[in-house]
């Protein structure tokens, strides 16, 4: 029998994508932080990056760095996970979330945005996952959670259409073929499928118009916020969660019923 150890006092949690103000790896490492957590923050702002650890340091006391990666680049990823195990402690947690959205209909879709879309979106989440899972697996220790979409079960109908939808369908077939390897090493997998939220991947701050329009369909009335998703992603990697793994958790207000 697997038996998985007690979280470490001093542990950090990895998030990629999460330095933009609005987004909600930013509101999850802000919630991890108050919990605790030393935080790292991987975008492709590393300016911005910088600022959220920093910010997040100063208000929640906690060790902090923001680094600029490019997760669909591979040395980028090798580079910044380094920093990471070499100046805080040892990494307990990742989030996938950096992400792209495309809103071209399929038959205008180039070639060229497409592979960018699965670049970030699928590609981008390989490599990280796969370079932090190095040290889960030392470990015996670990949680994994990445950000698929509502737009995969649906195929679209919030914003992204194709390329977006197929990258994130992408995402639940990868978070449970991992979960599967990483089992025997007390490491969960696991993603959620978000409806919509009111972040900048939707294209813009949404309008109280647009807002209105988005939820006549959703059971509870209202579009998602960024703390709805860093509730449900703080308690997926948290050591409440260590009988949870394969999971694509949705998190719509009842959008979609599965």
């Amino acid at each position: 029998m697997t038996e998985t150890p007690a979280f470490p006092a001093q542990r950090t949690a990895v998030l990629t994508g999460a330095a933009s103000e609005r987004g909600i790896g930013r509101a999850t490492a802000d919630l991890l932080a108050s919990q605790g957590w030393s935080v790292a923050i991987l975008d492709i702002d590393g300016d911005a990056a910088a600022e959220a650890a920093r910010d997040i340091a100063d208000r929640h006391g906690v060790p902090a760095l923001g680094l600029r990666t490019d997760v669909s680049d591979e040395t980028s990823v090798h580079e910044a996970v380094a920093r990471v195990e070499a100046e805080l402690p040892a990494t307990v947690a990742l989030v996938n979330c950096a992400g792209i959205s495309s809103p071209t209909d399929f038959m205008d879709e180039t070639r060229e945005t497409w592979d960018r879309v699965f670049a970030i979106n699928m590609t981008g989440t390989f490599l990280v996952t796969q370079r932090i899972l190095a040290g889960m697996i030392e470990r015996k220790l670990g949680r994994v959670v990445s950000i698929s979409s509502i737009s995969a079960q649906r195929g679209g109908g919030t914003y992204s259409k194709s390329a977006y939808s197929a990258s994130k369908a992408a995402i639940i077939g990868f978070t449970r073929a991992v979960a599967r390897e990483m089992g025997e090493y007390g490491i969960t997998v696991n993603c959620i499928a978000p409806g919509p939220v009111d972040t900048d991947i939707m294209g813009g701050t949404l309008s109280e118009e647009r807002k209105a329009g988005m939820a006549e369909d959703i059971l509870v009335g209202r579009v998602g916020t960024v703390r709805d998703m860093a509730a449900l992603l703080a308690f997926l990697v948290g050591e409440d969660a260590g009988y949870i793994t394969a999971a694509t958790y949705d998190i719509n207000g009842g959008l979609q019923i599965s």
